[in-house]
């Protein structure tokens, strides 16, 4: 096992995989999103027997069943976080003789949450998605076996043959034998919208829909719903390109790059203090003063979350020159946290569950806002609501955030 803090290029150099040498692997990068950011949060989890490597994208918004498991069996619950508990429980069921397909059979129904998770042995390696299918989960064939992924792009890279998606509530068992697979309860399809809007990349495709189009799709609902004169529309790189570029096409205001993003500077959302958040605006964002100077620029986001960003792009245009600036987001108005995987805010940190779109545009400074309606969001996916996880815009969590209920208001 090889890991550590910081980005994939830090952690890893060429010489650390002559130190991994094995006939099956597990790789993982991904934040802590519950917690703070640290080397506990560090996945695979793996103890010291290494009878068991486990890795999880997702959350569990409330772990008392898997607490009450381990107490039961006099097991110290003094883990770092979910991945740990749902670690533990599957060890303990490997240490009294079981099977890995029977351990998460038998651990599946105290797994309350969002989850897809990649567990390994010396001799299997197994898929599990929680039976929701919340967070997205492929799987592809590779050079004669296996490979799963969090998304269809990752395929892709190294030329593996997309199969199918892993299904909501499914078991995938690979081996020497080859592959099996296990519905451990009924699918209750429900995939984060926020994948299609913000999360997933572009070149991935989504119950059958790449998001490259269905963020277009977006952009152009959002040009019919909200008719603006302007001289020019620019996107806020790279997630907004696709939708900016459908409202440019749909409302005939030419497309440009006002902004130039620094491809070196992360996802400024997931920083952890606020002042570190407004540093990597500047640093990644630089305008173009020829393309802005003077005009009506319509600046198209694909969210706002806590504002503070926006309030910095919006300072960062005027301050290039534009006469207006407008700033629109082709999604719905984000007032509910995430407590499934995704890092947002707490509800009162979420700017539209405080403000309205008045209060908002003199909040960030910009002349106006205006969010694209909730019903031409979905409309923009090609997909039926039912099949839809929504919960950052309506507050309708179709899997239970337990005790978590208490900190948020419903409208």
């Amino acid at each position: 096992m090889h890991r550590g803090m910081g980005l994939v290029a830090h952690v890893y150099g060429e010489e650390d995989f002559a130190n991994l040498p094995g006939h099956l692997a597990m790789g993982h990068n991904r934040y802590a999103t519950s917690g703070p950011s640290s080397s506990d949060h560090l996945q695979p989890v793996m103890t010291k027997d290494k009878i068991l490597a486990l890795v999880h994208n997702g959350n569990l918004p409330d772990t008392t069943s898997l607490e009450n498991f381990l107490h039961k069996k006099g097991i110290a619950t003094t883990f770092h976080n979910d991945s740990d508990l749902m670690h533990a429980v599957l060890t303990y069921y490997l240490a009294r003789g079981e099977s890995i397909e029977q351990a998460v059979k038998k651990s599946f129904p105290l797994f309350t949450g969002v989850f897809s998770i990649l567990v390994a042995t010396v001799s299997k390696l197994i898929a599990v998605r929680d039976g929701y299918g919340i967070r997205p989960f492929v799987m592809g064939k590779y050079n004669g076996g296996f490979v799963f992924a969090s998304e269809s792009c990752a395929l892709d890279m190294i030329k593996a043959k997309y199969l199918r998606e892993v299904k909501p509530g499914e078991m995938v068992v690979i081996s020497d034998s080859g592959l099996k697979s296990f519905q451990l309860t009924k699918p209750k399809q429900k995939l984060d919208l926020f994948e299609f809007i913000y999360f997933a990349r572009p070149d991935s495709r989504l119950l059958g829909k790449r998001v490259n189009e269905v963020r277009r799709n977006l952009g152009k609902y959002l040009a019919r719903e909200h008719k603006i004169k302007a001289d020019v529309v620019i996107p806020i790189p790279d997630s907004a390109i696709p939708a900016a570029l459908g409202y440019s096409q749909e409302s005939g205001i030419p497309f440009d790059h006002g902004l130039v993003k620094n491809r070196y500077i992360h996802r400024t959302f997931i920083r952890p203090a606020q002042k570190l958040r407004d540093q990597d605006v500047e640093m990644k964002l630089n305008p173009i003063p020829e393309i802005l100077n003077g005009k009506r620029v319509i600046i198209i986001d694909d969210s706002i979350v806590r504002g503070t960003t926006s309030r910095k792009i919006v300072a960062l245009v005027r301050k290039a020159g534009a006469k207006k600036v407008y700033f629109l987001v082709s999604s719905p108005p984000v007032r509910y946290p995430d407590f499934y995987g995704i890092d947002t805010p707490a509800q009162k940190d979420l700017i539209a569950a405080r403000l309205n779109e008045e209060e908002i545009a003199k909040e960030i400074g910009a002349d106006c806002v205006h969010f694209l309606s909730y019903k031409s969001a979905i409309k923009a996916t090609g997909l039926s609501e039912k099949v839809l996880c929504t919960a950052c815009f309506t507050g309708m969590y179709p899997v239970d955030i337990g005790q978590r209920a208490k900190e948020i208001t419903f409208n």
